[in-house]
């Protein structure tokens, strides 16, 4: 499988924070990926899962959130990481990424990878690549003084229900997050043991074409709804076609489902458009989810699962 990944910003740099000690890490990735939905996350809204976690290794220690109200602690705490691990993981705000489609326009959290600092310089890389419904964004790799760096993680001025349960559930399973007013970063640490599916707090919906269903049944009959959660299905399309690529099954059937999940995101953005036009057109969205559940349901016929 070559690059460029279909991955998200959270995970692209997930990858390529864990590539060092994990050198199969892709292939690990590729066997984690998954779709579910949380139906009742305490944020509100629907929470979506796109893989197990992938961070966690033989000795128990795993990522965790941390945060922090000024610039001198969040400095001194990366520097720390930086010597106990060579590399930490920061949460950007994309209003302040220059390289960003969304540079100077919207914000949302989007995840860096700090791999050095010396000479007052801090090495910076961003893996993510892909056409966003936002514009085009390229990988990105050098070095920022202090200044730079700060901004760079500005907090958010507002995290949104649909992008605090989209930090919540980045690891693959809920972790606890720190104030979002502050700056943040994640840390390896010692982690209790992880649940199993049927073990998660909330109300679940667990595989692929459950969770089409649930959202063409709960999700698309509600525009402002599809509009909240049209990054996650954007996500949910991009992992999908990543582990198709990975994991390719008959031809024929693999094409029809990467071309499906595909035209998804495309079907979404355009009905959303009409709308907001004053025209609506849900049986876009409606055709292509229904595309997408056929193609799936080729490859993997599932049944319905839901967890209280």
């Amino acid at each position: 499988m070559n690059e460029p990944w279909e991955l998200s910003c959270y995970t692209a740099n997930l990858v390529a924070y864990l590539a060092p000690e994990a050198p199969a890490v892709i292939e690990d990735f590729a066997d984690a990926v998954r779709l579910s939905v949380r139906t009742d996350p305490p944020e509100g809204g629907t929470a979506f899962a796109h893989h197990t976690r992938v961070d966690i290794g033989a000795d128990g220690h795993g990522l965790a959130y941390r945060g922090a109200t000024g610039w001198t602690d969040t400095r001194t705490a990366l520097e720390a990481e930086l010597r106990r691990h060579g590399r930490v993981l920061a949460i950007g705000n994309t209003r302040h990424i220059p390289w960003s489609p969304s540079h100077e326009q919207g914000e949302t959290p989007h995840w860096l990878l700090i791999h050095g600092h010396a000479d007052g310089k801090w090495s910076v890389r961003d893996d993510f690549e892909a056409l966003t419904p936002h514009g085009e964004q390229t990988p990105w790799a050098g070095l920022l003084d202090d200044e730079e760096l700060r901004r760079l993680l500005t907090p958010l001025s507002l995290l949104t229900p649909e992008a605090a349960n989209r930090d919540r559930y980045a690891l693959g399973r809920p972790v606890d997050l720190p104030d979002p007013a502050g700056h943040r970063w994640l840390e390896r640490a010692a982690l209790p043991p992880q649940p199993d599916d049927g073990a998660l707090e909330g109300i679940w919906v667990h595989g692929t074409v459950p969770v089409l269903r649930h959202v063409a049944d709960r999700i698309c009959p509600d525009p402002a709804a599809l509009d909240r959660h049209a990054d996650d299905l954007w996500t949910a399309a991009r992992h999908q076609r990543f582990l198709l690529a990975a994991r390719p099954q008959e031809p024929e059937a693999t094409a029809e489902a990467v071309a499906a999940w595909g035209e998804l995101p495309r079907a979404i953005r355009f009905a959303l458009a009409s709308a907001e036009r004053g025209r609506p057109r849900p049986a876009l969205v409606e055709k292509a989810l229904a595309r997408v559940i056929d193609a799936a349901g080729r490859l993997e016929p599932q049944g319905e699962h839901h967890d209280a």
